[in-house]
């Protein structure tokens, strides 16, 4: 090799270590970046020279270049905040947003709630995923942005009242002509309120009268306020269920039985006719105080997402202004053939190329999937220990080249001198 082939031979060494350098200081700069995933330099020498030799032919090299950029695709390290749309994913996996036009993948998870009420990520980008249906029971198969404010959880008409009573066994038997409406507190012995919902979601109150007919012997009536009722008038009760209670003798239910009901048919375009079945199976008849130990209902009244709480599975968890708890959304979880073929776009995010594959996109802890950590964050996988060595090594190496080129310099001085 002649002393100008080893003085590009060493430029090219200058000019590798500078490139590996910029890789190095990115990385180090990245250090505290959330999910960032630190890069490799991998160096190739480059087309050998052949000479001739007494021993045959040998190869000199003509210098190295940067042959490629390798991302590490190792986990970083997890740390806890209290922020419970920040989310990381614990394995295999890849976060999915969207500018509208095209998906973009991450391990980033400092997720927000925008102004419109999507979850979006640092950049604006939407955080894409699947919504449930409003019993948070089915989940939908498309894929799209998530919407959280808008979410509400509708009313539930009420079906079923579990009323728990005592009725005081040493109650007198009234007057065998049964309960009047027209004179509820003379012609019962106890009385207490349950509420109710219609299917809007609007709280109607209902009295139930008991009234003893003989030893343990008793009836009920149901009533509502007329004003509540179809055909019915304001500040008159109104009889929609009647039924009886029998007791054994130690004061257990024996038996219970409805002998009528009209169904609740509200004034302000409810479902008619609703039909509410009373369920007095855990009550009593002691020789104490009638009383109403627990009182339940199914109904709700509709209710707007007060809180979030995101499962290891990636289900966002809604909970409701009206008690309502259940799930809304789920996040999407990316996974790739080879996700060392990713593309790195800035902030974060990789698109997927012909080398890494299309993406196979699912929810998480199914398959192969990792699960997600809500409250969590991913950091920088960037090791600083093993950056710090080398840049010193790669500073070392530029070096080297440099009193390459300035050795070359002085021997082709002596050259040039020879001629005088």
């Amino acid at each position: 090799m002649s002393i100008t082939s080893a003085l590009y031979a060493s430029i090219s060494g200058l000019q590798a270590m500078s490139k590996n350098m910029q890789v190095i200081s990115n990385d180090i700069a990245n250090v505290n970046t959330v999910g960032y995933k630190s890069s490799r330099s991998e160096f190739a020498d480059l087309l050998s020279m052949s000479i001739n030799t007494p021993g045959g032919s040998s190869q000199l090299g003509r210098g190295v270049r940067l042959e490629s950029v390798q991302t590490i695709l190792t986990q970083g390290s997890f740390e806890s905040t209290s922020v419970e749309t920040d989310c990381a994913i614990n394995g295999t996996g890849w976060f999915v947003v969207s500018d509208g036009t095209a998906d973009y993948y991450t391990r980033a998870g400092a997720f927000t709630i925008d102004s419109d009420g999507y979850l979006v990520n640092s950049s604006g980008l939407y955080v894409q995923g699947y919504t449930y249906d409003s019993t948070g029971t089915t989940l939908s198969s498309a894929m799209g942005n998530i919407a959280l404010t808008s979410s509400t959880s509708p009313a539930n008409p009420t079906t079923t009242i579990t009323a728990d009573v005592n009725l005081d066994s040493d109650s007198e038997v009234l007057s065998a002509t049964g309960f009047d409406i027209t004179d509820a507190d003379a012609t019962s012995n106890f009385s207490t309120t349950v509420t109710l919902y219609d299917s809007l979601g609007a709280e109607h109150t209902a009295t139930v009268y008991f009234t003893k007919t003989a030893d343990n012997e008793w009836s009920y009536n149901v009533a509502v306020d007329g004003g509540d009722l179809a055909g019915g008038t304001s500040g008159t009760a109104q009889v929609c269920e009647t039924g009886t209670l029998s007791f054994n003798s130690d004061g257990t239910l024996a038996s219970q039985t409805t002998t009528s009901s009209t169904g609740y048919s509200f004034t302000n375009g409810a479902t008619a006719s609703q039909a509410v079945t009373f369920d007095f199976s855990g009550s009593t008849q002691t020789s104490s105080d009638s009383a109403a130990t627990s009182i339940t209902q199914d109904g709700y009244a509709s209710g707007t997402l007060t809180a979030i709480d995101i499962d290891t599975s990636g289900n966002i968890v809604g909970t409701f202004s009206n008690g309502v708890t259940r799930n809304v959304a789920a996040l999407t979880v990316a996974s790739f053939a080879s996700e060392a073929g990713l593309d790195s776009v800035g902030s974060n995010l990789y698109i997927s190329t012909p080398d890494s594959g299309e993406a196979v996109y699912g929810t998480a802890d199914t398959g192969s999937l990792g699960t997600v950590a809500s409250c969590t964050l991913e950091l920088s996988n960037v090791d600083l220990t093993e950056e710090l060595t080398e840049m010193i090594t790669t500073q070392r190496a530029y070096q080297s080249d440099a009193k390459v080129v300035t050795t070359g310099d002085e021997m082709l001085q002596t050259v040039i001198e020879m001629k005088r």
